[in-house]
């Protein structure tokens, strides 16, 4: 427990400057999903948050309504900065996309019937698609108790992806599932 709250301890605290200037970086990575680049920003490049912390609040964020890396700006922002935190990171991560899709919207009314912007979206999506499964790579890999909870991830996909069942369901279901695995297991240490 010490040298965990040693590890919190020792991460800088950002000002509500930097929530805003990090969180607009993030927005401004990626379009169709920037979770990959906000846990890059978070753990490898600020290091704003541990591995584990990332995977535990990202694991809280995907219960919440609203989209996950949103609801992880809030909770970072708040975290750091206070409730003018919690409204700052996250207005940070949507300002300039927010714009940018306007624009962009404009542009696909006018153009969006061609065959190449067609295909550009395709290519487009296959990235995002990639994007996602490097971050699940390095989430998987920063868990402590592999042999535990990887199973988790698998049975899900394989639910969700396989088995066409409904994701609600699933997630309870997990929830309650590793939840309680977690603590048989870990908490009798």
């Amino acid at each position: 427990m010490e040298s965990r709250q040693l590890s919190t301890e020792s991460q800088s605290r950002p000002d509500l400057r930097a929530l805003f200037l990090a969180f607009s970086s993030v927005g401004l990575s990626g379009f169709g999903g920037v979770l990959p680049f906000a846990r890059r920003m978070l753990v490898e490049e600020r290091q704003w948050m541990t591995a584990d912390q990332f995977n535990a609040q990202l694991g809280l964020c995907q219960f919440l309504p609203g989209p996950n890396v949103v609801n992880l700006a809030v909770v970072v922002g708040k975290r750091s900065g206070g409730l003018a935190g919690a409204i700052v990171a996250p207005l940070g991560l949507l300002a300039g996309p927010f714009a940018i899709v306007l624009l962009l919207a404009l542009l696909y009314d006018h153009f969006g019937s061609l065959p190449q912007i067609q295909s550009m979206l395709r290519g487009i999506a296959a990235v995002g698609c990639g994007l996602l499964f490097g971050m699940a790579w390095r989430m998987g890999a920063a868990l402590k108790q592999k042999s535990i909870f990887l199973p988790f991830s698998a049975l899900t996909v394989a639910a969700i992806a396989g088995l066409r069942w409904p994701m609600p369901s699933v997630m309870v279901v997990g929830l309650l599932l590793s939840g309680g695995v977690a603590y048989w297991a870990l908490g009798r240490k």
